[in-house]
């Protein structure tokens, strides 16, 4: 296997060349400057064959809220190889690689966007969260009523710091929601409009993130902090009927708008989204935030790319201590893979629904422990890298 090294700059176009052959799309030339600043952000970890860049792997350093608390993830994009280099196990060894990297350097989770969720699947990352894309009608654009507080539009000057205000509050209700830095929030409105609404104290209570072209609104972010705001925002979506035909709008699974409207019978397209992963299972438990009860809940966690996590853990009381299994009777040890035991601690599944998928192994009595262990805090994810 060749050495796997992480790209100095010099090689930044090479990387970039490689992206561009594997998701065929095509950078402009004045657009290449500004590709080469967000990638010497990243680790770029490769294999050369013959100094060719034959195989290629993103690592970019991020943070994500799973409700008050703030986990340093690790995103991994850009996964890469030239059909001439394929099926040499690469990206085996890059995955590998990388996570072995970010257990070094302290990182706890990971996400990514897949091209496929079986090929992510045999890695440890599981879902994370599914996306909700809604197509609306001219005719379904009915105002719902009066909203005390106002709406400011902005096309470039975006008010970034009331923004991300409203989105960290509404990330904290999630589990999985990136933490976002003013660079990035300047990234994904770059050529999108913007809408907040204010309360009547003028306190920025939620906002959307939108485009209009050729009689379709494509509305990226829908974020509303209480019922006002939503009416609000809603509202001045309803406002553009006679420009409208369409409006396009992504959505948190359970948010209520839908159900608000007055014919909420519209296309709801929901399909999975983004992956996750624990990358180190002992520190994320511990610092995890558990509904604690006097119980004890035994697990046992299976890793094949990831052997430190392969430990038996003992949930008791606000303790998390790795035990030894010796003596201890089989059958009372609740077992798993960090797929399961990903997708459970940020809320896609509960314990319950992977057990009558036959995906957890131990006594029913165990699962339900573990469930009242756990808070009722969905995930979601409206990013991507």
């Amino acid at each position: 296997m060749n050495e796997i090294v992480q790209l100095k700059e010099k090689h930044f176009k090479e990387a970039i060349a490689l992206s561009e052959y594997a998701f065929q799309y095509k950078v402009p030339e004045a657009d290449i400057p500004k590709r080469m600043e967000q990638v010497k952000k990243h680790a770029i970890l490769g294999i050369f064959e013959d100094e060719q860049l034959a195989a290629k792997l993103h690592l970019i350093p991020l943070e994500v809220h799973t409700g008050e608390q703030k986990w340093k993830m690790g995103g991994i994009a850009g996964v890469a190889t030239y059909p001439e280099y394929r099926r040499k196990g690469y990206v085996k060894e890059l995955m590998k690689q990388s996570l072995k990297q970010m257990k070094e350097e302290g990182y706890l989770v990971s996400m990514l966007h897949p091209f496929k969720i079986s090929f992510y699947r045999k890695y440890g990352w599981e879902l994370l969260t599914n996306r909700v894309k809604c197509t609306i009608t001219r005719a379904d654009l009915v105002l719902q009523g009066l909203a005390p507080g106002s709406v400011k539009r902005a096309i470039e000057d975006h008010n970034y710091q009331d923004l991300n205000e409203v989105y960290s509050q509404f990330a904290t209700r999630f589990s999985g929601m990136l933490v976002r830095e003013e660079s990035w929030w300047k990234n994904i409105c770059d050529g999108e409009s913007t809408a907040i609404y204010y309360n009547k104290s003028q306190q920025a209570i939620g906002y959307i993130l939108y485009s209009i072209k050729d009689s379709k609104m494509k509305v990226e972010e829908f974020v509303a902090l209480t019922s006002e705001a939503r009416i609000g925002l809603w509202n001045f979506i309803c406002q553009h009927d006679s420009m409208l035909e369409q409006v396009e709008m992504i959505l948190q699974e359970k948010d209520p708008l839908l159900f608000s409207l007055q014919e909420p019978n519209v296309k709801a397209e929901i399909a999975p989204y983004f992956m996750v992963r624990i990358v180190d299972a002992e520190k994320f438990l511990k610092d995890y935030e558990f509904q604690w009860s006097d119980t004890e809940v035994l697990l046992q966690i299976s890793d094949p790319y990831a052997r430190w996590n392969e430990r038996t853990f003992s949930l008791n009381n606000g303790e998390i201590t790795v035990i030894d299994t010796h003596g201890i009777e089989d059958g009372s040890i609740l077992k798993m893979d960090i797929n399961s035991l990903s997708t459970i601690l940020f809320g896609y599944k509960r314990p319950m629904e992977l057990y009558e998928l036959e995906l957890l192994d131990g006594r029913k009595e165990d699962i339900e422990r573990l469930e009242s262990l756990l808070p009722n805090r969905p995930s979601f994810f409206y990013d991507f890298f």
